[in-house]
């Protein structure tokens, strides 16, 4: 078999969620570098630029940086690339922007979604990638949007329903439950000894978007793929304050079902399924038990649909 040839087709952008758009997008750069013989490359940012150029306007993450890598190399892309976002960068035009595309990866081709725009000013936008594409040989593929009841996906809708608690939307969207990963940590230990023991996740990064706080139907996987051992429990999650206890600190604390074993220091991958109820207050042991017990029963009632 003849070797690749040089090059790379790429695609570029924030890409936050890795949502089924995106999803269209890397579809279109590794179907085209497999036919061309070229390596496939993705070339993020962090911080988010608005975090840059307008702080105020800056989202909360779907996908931190750690998180996008995963889920990038589960779409089949060869180079997963992350340039620190930075004042002077965000001051390049999209004409210098190409031409370091061009020198640094070998760019033959630029995979664009059809509103993308990167760039001082997101000027980049098709048009202008098109005709510097002329003048730089390299193609420019666009890809349309990918709608849901003719509405186009985007990270922004899909923030706004998680922030929202529209868990079923956001899963639509993305193409998979929205979740987070975690290492864990040791709590206080205080589930063990009203029978319901749980693992706790260290807080989770500032910049990552939670739902609203609450008791979950969650799906928890442990290991992963390269350990060759991975496994996935139900389980119920407190995110939130826990009042019983006088603790105002937001938490993420997990019972799994039938899960024994130790996990402080290993990370997990948590799914939010299902939102249970709000975070309460009760008076006293006995009256904790039981909503944990129902809790646990529609949790498992959840999972099992």
């Amino acid at each position: 078999m003849a070797p690749p040839a040089p090059g790379a087709v790429v695609t570029l952008g924030t890409f936050d969620g890795l949502h089924r758009g995106h999803q269209a997008v890397l579809a279109e750069v590794k179907e085209r570098a497999r036919a061309k013989r070229l390596a496939s490359v993705l070339v993020t940012f962090d911080p988010h630029p608005l975090a840059v150029v307008n702080p105020a306007a800056a989202p909360k993450l779907l996908t931190l940086p750690d998180e996008k890598r995963e889920l990038v190399a589960a779409q089949g892309i060869e180079q997963f690339v992350v340039l620190p976002f930075t004042p002077a960068m965000a001051q390049l035009d999209a004409e210098a922007f190409v031409r370091r595309l061009c020198d640094e990866y070998a760019m033959r081709e630029l995979v664009m979604g059809y509103d993308h725009g990167f760039g001082r000013g997101r000027a980049g936008d098709v048009e202008l990638v098109q005709r510097l594409g002329s003048s730089e040989q390299f193609g420019v593929s666009v890809v349309a949007a990918v709608r849901d009841d003719g509405q186009p996906i985007s990270s922004t809708l899909i923030r706004t329903r998680v922030a929202h608690g529209d868990l079923d939307a956001a899963a639509r969207w993305l193409g998979r439950p929205y979740g987070i990963r975690g290492r864990v940590v040791r709590g206080a230990g205080r589930g063990r000894t009203i029978g319901v023991p749980t693992v706790n996740l260290e807080p989770p990064d500032p910049r990552k978007l939670l739902p609203p706080d609450g008791v979950y139907a969650v799906s928890v996987t442990i290991g992963t793929p390269e350990t060759g051992n991975v496994q996935r429990y139900g389980g119920m999650m407190n995110q939130g304050p826990r009042p019983t206890f006088g603790e105002p600190a937001r938490t993420l604390e997990i019972h799994l079902f039938d899960f024994a074993g130790e996990l402080y220091g290993e990370t997990v991958a948590v799914e939010w399924v299902r939102r249970l109820r709000d975070v309460q207050a009760f008076a006293s042991r006995e009256a904790l038990v039981a909503q944990l017990e129902r809790d646990r029963q529609a949790a498992r009632a959840t999972l099992n649909r």
